[in-house]
Order: C-alpha cells, then sequence, then structure tokens
C-alpha cells in the first residue's frame, strides 16, 4: 500500500514536471521561437504554448521598444574642441529569429555600436554646426544604425542627443561671443535711432525757418515744461535765431556805411591828382 501511494506521488510529480516544462505562456508583447534539437522549426504567437520537452526549447523576446541611454562620450569635434557628448536611443525588434540566431545580446550589441556611431558622427561636424543642427546629427546616427542593425531583426526608432557638455574655456569665449553679438545689434539700433531723429530734426528746422513764431512757440513750451516744479529761475534770453539775422543786418549796414563814406574822399583823391 505504500509503496502504491509513493508510486502515485511520483507520477504526479513526472507529470507536473512535464507540464511545467511544456506549458509556457506567451504574453502579448512577445513572440516565441521554437528551436527543436537546436534548430528552429518556427514561432509562437501570445498565448498558452505546449511544447515537447527535452526535444523543443522556447525561447521568448520581447518586441517592446527598449530606452538605451548611450554614455557621454568624448569627442572633438572638425574644429578641434573636445565635448562630452551623450544621448539616448530607441529599439525594437522586428524579426524575433533573427534577434536570436544573429545576434547573441542585442542590447550590448547595439549600445557598443550606437556609442561608436555618436563619436564618428558627431566628429564630422563643427562645434557651431553641432548645437544649430541637433536634428540632423540625430536623423544621421538614427540612419547609420539602422544599416547595421538590419540583420540583427532590430528597428532604431529614434535618436536623440541628450547632453552636451563645453570646456569652461569654450563657455566663456561663447558667452564674450554672445555679448559682443549684442553690443552690436544695440549700437546698430542706436545709430538707426540717431539717423531718425536727425531726419526728423531736419525737417523740424525747416519749417521752423518757414515759419520763425513755431520757434517762439517751441522756446514757450520749454519753459512750461521747465516751470512744472515750480522751484526754477530760468534766465530765458530772446529768439537766437533771429538776434543772428539782426546782427548780420546790422553789420552788411554797418559795412555798407562805412564804405559809401569812404568813397568820396577817394574821388576827390583822384581829381586832385588828374589837375596841372
Amino acid at each position: 500500500m505504500a509503496g502504491l501511494i509513493a508510486g502515485i506521488v511520483v507520477a504526479v510529480m513526472l507529470v507536473l514536471l512535464f507540464l511545467a516544462l511544456a506549458v509556457h505562456i506567451v504574453q502579448q508583447y512577445e513572440k516565441g521561437v521554437v528551436f527543436r534539437f537546436g534548430r528552429v522549426v518556427g514561432e509562437k504567437n501570445p498565448g498558452l504554448v505546449i511544447i515537447m520537452p527535452f526535444v523543443n526549447v522556447l525561447r521568448k523576446v520581447s518586441f517592446r521598444v527598449v530606452t538605451m541611454p548611450i554614455q557621454s562620450q568624448g569627442i572633438i569635434t572638425r574644429d578641434n574642441v573636445s565635448v562630452d557628448v551623450s544621448a539616448v536611443s530607441y529599439y525594437r525588434v522586428v524579426d524575433a529569429t533573427k534577434s536570436v540566431i544573429a545576434i547573441e545580446n542585442v542590447k550590448e550589441a547595439i549600445n557598443q555600436i550606437a556609442q561608436t556611431t555618436l563619436r564618428k558622427v558627431v566628429g564630422q561636424h563643427t562645434l557651431d554646426e553641432m548645437l544649430a543642427e541637433t536634428d540632423k546629427i540625430n536623423i544621421d546616427i538614427k540612419e547609420i544604425l539602422d544599416l547595421q542593425t538590419a540583420d540583427w531583426g532590430v528597428l532604431v526608432t529614434l535618436v536623440e542627443l541628450k547632453d552636451i557638455q563645453l570646456p569652461d574655456t569654450m563657455k566663456r569665449a561663447m558667452a564674450r561671443q554672445a555679448e559682443a553679438e549684442r553690443e552690436k545689434r544695440a549700437k546698430i539700433i542706436a545709430a538707426e535711432g540717431e539717423s531718425l531723429a536727425a531726419a526728423a530734426l531736419g525737417d523740424a528746422s525747416d519749417i521752423m525757418m518757414a515759419h520763425p513764431l513755431a520757434l517762439q512757440l517751441r522756446n514757450l513750451q520749454t519753459l512750461i515744461e521747465i516751470g512744472v516744479d515750480k522751484n526754477t529761475t530760468v534766465v530765458f534770453s530772446g529768439p537766437l535765431m533771429s538776434t543772428i539775422q539782426e546782427m548780420g543786418a546790422f553789420l552788411s549796414w554797418e559795412t555798407g556805411a562805412v564804405a559809401k563814406l569812404a568813397q568820396p574822399s577817394t574821388n576827390g583823391l583822384a581829381s586832385k591828382g588828374a589837375g596841372p
């Protein structure tokens, strides 16, 4: 009786072991690759999968997108600037059989090829190009990785430069360059403002020359603006332009008068010199 019970227990354990080795569950995001005596015989879709133990072996492959950081790489750009660049890549398996047979460790292989590709692509650009054309660099790295990983049954969906570390000396140089650029723009804007102001003042002076009372009205307006605080003593002279005109007229008149007075004496001397 005891032997029968022991036999039943052993049989149950063997059945449970058989089921454990034969029955597998493939998740929705996975596919199973079946090997029979070391040869691939097919793929299994998600769900309950039963295989022959000790004859068949099931390898599960995930089809989800994998996020893989690319560690910081010390790179010398085309214009001989040393930078540290890190990135992140996203990939997923599209062929389960190739990903199992063609490559031993997909993640490690993509990580290594991504690092070398990052150094190669970034090293072909200058610092300014790298900072301004990040999208183009991302696309170039992705295309190169796609060519390398196509035979592995892997598709690289996205590559993004994550961080660019510049030397402190280069940061200071770029700061000085940006400051000089802003100063240049400020000077250009100021010069344009001076030009517009000069043109407006020229038009205003023409109007005031044509209408002398306009200058007097402007002077009165200036007095009103100065006297707002009512605590200022203002010494206000007469209109400058009219004073200058009057002085010019006076000098012209005086010069003419002197010339007229000198003319008769000169004629008299000439007459005396001509007599016997």
